[in-house]
């Protein structure tokens, strides 16, 4: 959560000239409400259960296409195994100290309306860092570094990967 994928799949997908896919706004898209809404009527697991179908139809697509997913996409095993099929799977790493600095004042996202917004994040980290380590081709580490930055790491990772 707060790692960029959003905004770096959007600059990397332009760069590619492929298409940008985000799980969530395909989500958001198919359902017409927001994610808190689907989170207040079915809650986490009926919204994972979506959230899983989304990335099967997604996978199915004949298209290039830079995807960007929900931060607890991971938590599922057959999502692990959906994106390492997909393709290269680039884990964008940052510190909980620079999510808290990112999300600190984020109304949008159900699981971080909390009281005490560092601990969430801490006992998140704790249980999908290791599961986005394992799920990842390749990671970068994101800390204080400027979203062109991140993305000029990503293309020499994938030139050094597609034109050895």
């Amino acid at each position: 959560m707060g790692s960029g994928k959003s905004t770096i799949g959007r600059l990397l997908a332009a760069r590619l000239r492929w298409q940008f896919v985000d799980s969530d706004a395909r989500i958001v898209a198919a359902t017409g409400v927001d994610i808190p809404t689907i989170f207040a009527i079915e809650g986490e697991a009926g919204f994972r259960e979506r959230e899983h179908r989304a990335l099967c139809e997604i996978a199915d697509e004949p298209e290039d296409i830079v995807l960007a997913t929900g931060g607890g996409a991971i938590l599922d095993p057959r999502n692990r195994r959906l994106l390492r099929q997909m393709g290269e799977v680039i884990y964008l790493e940052v510190s909980v100290a620079e999510q808290w600095r990112r999300l600190r004042h984020d109304r949008q996202r159900p699981l971080l309306q909390v009281e005490d917004l560092r601990q969430r994040l801490e006992a998140l980290a704790a249980e999908r860092t290791p599961l986005y380590r394992e799920t990842a081709h390749w990671r970068v580490r994101g800390d204080n570094l400027r979203s062109d930055q991140v993305l000029r790491q990503i293309l020499r990772h994938l030139r050094d990967l597609y034109q050895p």
